[in-house]
């Protein structure tokens, strides 16, 4: 008896455009692991391979750009992508070349999470890059995600309080892009509460009206941070990907990274800051199992 083939199924499709991470906790390792844990197709384009560990980075090697290009005509040409997101961009070369295959596949959803500098203090950019992401990629993004080093680095002046939050969102809703989330992790130890900030411009009767909606959340202490900002941008593609509005893709996106971040507190990867943990949902947390030890 010949057997029924089951009826195709449709996921979200999420193509994350970034640079690897050896150390596994940030970059396109924790990107695909994130569009996985939340039910997505996660893809890859490799821009930059990096040594890293929770040490630090200790060298960066810049994917040549013929091959990034291939990589992004190779997945888009074939699989598509619901919303593509972007990290790394270690070079105003590469940002053109990303924006130019982007354009010419007509990708509409576009998350960019414009990645300049490590936690390590490490330059993944600098000047020269983000000033080519204002000009190439701004337009063309449904939602830019800067932490305050990077709201800093692409204004030109220091952005370090809440309270400068709204005037920076504008500015930079201002250069081109549809939303944008200035992300409060940064903030000084002294805030026992952190606040993100998103500003999007939408359409009512025709004509544009800027809105926004500030989120709210205790700050978890812990050491095991890394990958938090790569972790956030990648849950919201996902979950816009998944057909969320984008203020609910946000709040669902800033909810998962609270749990990763209480989840990851206790576990020992490395010698330096690790990772939050991505899989809570599917296996135990390194605190369970302290718990369940004692």
């Amino acid at each position: 008896m010949k057997a029924t083939l089951p009826t195709s199924v449709k996921i979200p499709k999420v193509l994350t455009i970034a640079g690897s991470d050896s150390g596994g906790g940030a970059g396109l390792q924790a990107d695909l692991k994130v569009i996985g844990a939340l039910g997505g197709y996660g893809m890859s384009v490799i821009t930059a391979i990096t040594a890293q560990n929770t040490l630090g980075v200790t060298r960066i090697q810049d994917v040549d750009l013929e091959v990034v290009e291939a990589q992004i005509d190779a997945v888009l040409g074939d699989i598509g992508a619901d919303v593509v997101k972007i990290g790394m961009l270690a070079s105003p070369e590469i940002v053109a070349t990303v924006a130019s295959s982007l354009r010419r596949h007509d990708i509409k959803h576009i998350v960019l999470d414009p990645v300049l500098r490590a936690t390590s203090g490490a330059s993944l950019g600098g000047g020269d890059t983000a000033q080519a992401m204002i000009e190439h990629l701004f337009p063309m993004a449904t939602l830019v995600t800067p932490n305050l080093d990077e709201a800093s680095l692409l204004l030109g002046r220091e952005v370090s309080e809440s309270n400068d939050f709204k005037l920076a969102a504008q500015e930079l809703l201002d250069m081109g892009p549809q939303a944008v989330l200035i992300k409060g992790g940064h903030l000084d130890a002294r805030y026992t509460q952190l606040v993100d900030f998103l500003m999007w411009r939408t359409l009512e009767d025709g004509l544009e009206v800027v809105q926004s909606k500030e989120f709210k959340h205790d700050r978890v202490r812990t050491e095991n941070t890394h990958g938090t900002g790569c972790t956030l941008a990648t849950a919201i593609a996902t979950y816009l990907a998944d057909g969320h509005d984008l203020s609910h893709a946000v709040a669902k996106a800033i909810s998962y990274v609270q749990a990763g971040l209480e989840a990851g507190k206790f576990l020992s990867i490395g010698e330096g800051p690790g990772p939050l943990w991505h899989m809570f949902e599917f296996y135990p947390t390194a605190l369970s199992k302290e718990v369940g030890e004692g």
